[in-house]
């Protein structure tokens, strides 16, 4: 058995709030705790998801949740893994409970964002990757943005209108979340209007920097059982794959494929996964560690830093081939109703980025979805969720849950 509980999840609403990051995680794991039905003193380890943003490494960690919580002795373990910080969270907290080290692991992840784009942390700094391509390249995030979206227009024939229809999607969905910052529906002509950021790319194609928290309360299956909880959420797989080479579609901040591996036995497993793009792989590894496939999901949440991306996810996890990803959100099949909603949530469309929190804030809502409490925005009869986004640095992030 592989399955861990979900016994609670909570979230501090995304905004521009202005206060620490600590405040945001404290408020996640109250509520996280609370729909647990269990008190602070019953949780035996925290796992914390951080960001360099929030500090120096000693202070932006699970201890830093832990204090502000109380201290009560809980085991702490930290995470920083950009934007899949969140979910190796998840893995570290399941790892501890599958081992028999604890019965119960809060995870928290939270992030006072700033204004505009996010920047490398200041310093000098040659070998590491996301300083070069600002150096280098000044390629701040949107830069990337559009150049995927570019790729898309040239080689599957996508256009703008194609983008805009995702957004328009997501904050139809959004509107009736009220833990997401922007709640109000918007138009393909409003998409249109909006000053253009990276080209062909929009400020209402590109997700904002926002404040906002998010946790979970995991537990083993039979510390549910003895809570009276027969039939809880279940987290099945989680994946935290890196890219193999070699990486024929580049992420920023890389700017080179790393040849490393190339030679000697690394070559031949490096050849026979070359066609499965990194995006993909991550998809892939969950779905065999689950044992289930894109057939069987009810929902997904997948991350849509730009509306073109999240076309690129739609095949990534399978839903549909190469390029098709624009013909099936044309056919309604990935919006609330259809035959797989994508982002009921309303995505980081609605949300924007609190990146620590972000990979946590996903599995809530697929907790929510599959116990059938999503209010407006709930999709009929889930039983299987995915969740997938990507950590720059080649951080894959996965998580499959079920019920």
């Amino acid at each position: 058995m592989t399955d861990v509980a979900v016994l609670g999840a909570g979230m501090h609403p995304w905004g521009k709030w202005g206060r620490s990051f600590v405040e945001y995680g404290r408020v996640a794991a109250r509520a996280a705790l609370a729909d647990a039905g269990l008190e602070w003193s019953g949780v035996q380890s925290v796992v914390g998801a951080g960001t360099v943003r929030g500090g120096y490494p000693g202070y932006v960690a699970g201890a830093t949740f832990a204090r502000a919580l109380g201290w009560q002795g809980a085991r702490v373990a930290s995470v920083y893994a950009a934007c899949a910080s969140g979910a190796q969270a998840v893995a570290a907290a399941r790892a501890q409970i599958l081992a028999g080290q604890a019965d119960a692991v809060l995870v928290v992840g939270a992030d006072a964002a700033p204004k505009g784009f996010f920047a490398p942390a200041g310093g000098d700094r040659p070998d590491d990757p996301d300083w070069l391509r600002f150096r280098l390249l000044g390629a701040t995030n949107p830069a990337y943005f559009g150049l995927y979206a570019r790729r898309r227009m040239a080689v599957y024939g996508d256009t703008a209108e194609d983008f805009a229809r995702v957004k328009v999607k997501n904050a139809a969905a959004g509107a009736l979340n009220p833990l997401a910052r922007y709640r109000k529906a918007v138009t393909a002509e409003e998409v249109a209007a909006s000053p253009v950021v990276a080209d062909p790319l929009r400020l209402l194609d590109v997700c904002a920097t926002s404040d906002g928290g998010a946790a979970l309360v995991l537990g083993s299956i039979e510390f549910a059982r003895a809570r009276g909880v027969a039939d809880p959420v279940r987290i099945r797989a989680v994946s935290t794959v890196t890219p193999r080479y070699p990486r024929t579609v580049l992420d920023l901040p890389d700017i080179a494929t790393d040849s490393a591996c190339g030679a000697g036995a690394g070559a031949d497993a490096g050849a026979a996964s070359a066609a499965v793009p990194f995006r993909a792989s991550i998809a892939r590894a969950v779905y065999e560690e689950a044992g289930v496939g894109p057939e069987d999901l009810s929902l997904a949440e997948v991350y849509d830093l730009s509306t073109a991306l999240e076309l690129e996810w739609y095949e990534d996890i399978g839903l549909c081939g190469p390029g098709e990803g624009a013909s099936l959100l044309g056919k309604g099949a990935t919006a609330l109703g259809g035959r797989l909603p994508v982002n009921a949530s309303g995505g980081l469309a609605s949300f924007g980025e609190a990146v620590p929190a972000q990979a946590i804030a996903q599995v809530c809502e697929l907790t929510w979805q599959l116990r059938g409490a999503a209010g407006a925005r709930q999709v009929p009869g889930a039983r299987v969720g995915i969740a997938v986004n990507q950590g720059l640095f080649g951080h894959g992030s996965a998580v499959v849950a079920v019920r």
